[in-house]
């Protein structure tokens, strides 16, 4: 899964770095708020990459005493800090430019150059997208593309697939405000154009934040996960039940899982630590990314039964 998230993140910013360059010089030699507009969102796109790179490579930091659970979860923060970036960087500042030419409209120059650079950057930023989408249908399995974006777990795939969707979209926001003022000759449809790149931007970073959100927050595991690790303990006869069956991505790659069970009442503790460590074998194999399991053994009524509260001390 990293490798396929680093081939789509490297592929991202070696096209939006070489357009960021392309767009700048061609909103400094004609005018144009579209094209400047576009020049941010690929620079910020490019921070982006850069961003979840590191978050990546920070993500495999080895465990320690102060995060025995490792620093998977930096994935999860990175992603978000790539959304607040595309949001306050690229959304916002895409809408005050575009307001500014709206007061104070300017006259584009060369309007070939704008097309060229507009026509090379949707090639690029398609490239890039196709390579992301690529790798985003393999992790997705038969899943359909909705189902693996909101249960996805590894936001690096995702991000650069709205990412680089969003860019396209602004590009061909950007080509129509530039054809648009070609035929009427009015700066008015510029402007729009690069306020709707914004409006692209903000709305993308939104979507982002809040599946970076949930994630950071801690999500559960897939369903079939769930049910699987079920499975294991409902069959054995020394359950009588199982109470609860939590679980933790602490990164795309590691899950923690907690489980309740009811043992036979009968059942000596060697016996009942003998299982404990044949289901958490069992377990682990299931999934890859199950690294930790912590079984409690109690009855239901102890587990549902609701904590007493805490009494203040009174002087």
């Amino acid at each position: 899964m990293a490798g396929s998230s680093k081939k789509a993140i490297y592929a991202a910013l070696i096209g939006n770095s070489m357009i960021a360059v392309t767009k700048f010089a061609a909103a400094v030699h004609t005018g144009s708020s579209a094209m400047l507009s576009e020049g941010i969102h690929s620079l910020v796109d490019t921070g982006n990459q850069v961003l979840l790179l590191y978050g990546l490579r920070k993500a495999k930091t080895p465990a320690s005493a102060e995060f025995p659970f490792g620093h998977g979860k930096e994935i999860y923060f990175w992603s978000f800090v790539v959304a607040m970036l595309i949001f306050a960087l690229g959304g916002t500042v895409s809408i005050y430019k575009g307001w500014t030419h709206l007061a104070h409209p300017t006259t584009i120059n060369n309007l070939l150059i704008n097309y060229v650079v507009l026509g090379f950057a949707m090639v690029f930023e398609g490239a890039a997208l196709w390579v992301a989408f690529k790798e985003f249908n393999l992790s997705r399995g038969s899943r359909s593309i909705i189902r693996a974006i909101v249960g996805g777990k590894d936001p690096t795939l995702f991000v650069v697939i709205f990412e680089d969707s969003a860019a396209l979209m602004g590009l061909l926001i950007a080509m129509g405000g530039l054809l648009l003022y070609q035929v009427t000759g009015n700066p008015l449809f510029d402007a729009l154009a690069s306020i709707g790149i914004g409006v692209v931007l903000v709305l993308t970073a939104i979507i982002l934040a809040i599946e970076s959100k949930s994630l950071l927050i801690g999500e559960s595991a897939d369903p079939e996960v769930v049910a699987g690790i079920s499975a294991i303990l409902e069959v054995d006869g020394r359950v009588l039940s199982v109470n609860e069956v939590a679980t933790l991505h602490m990164g795309p790659e590691f899950i923690i899982v907690t489980i309740s069970a009811d043992f036979i009442n009968t059942l000596p503790a060697g016996q009942i630590e003998s299982a404990v460590t044949s289901f958490t074998r069992q377990i682990k194999a299931t999934d890859p990314r199950i690294k930790r399991v912590f079984i409690e053994a109690e009855r239901p009524e102890n587990h549902y039964e609701p904590p007493e509260p805490i009494e203040a001390d009174q002087e």
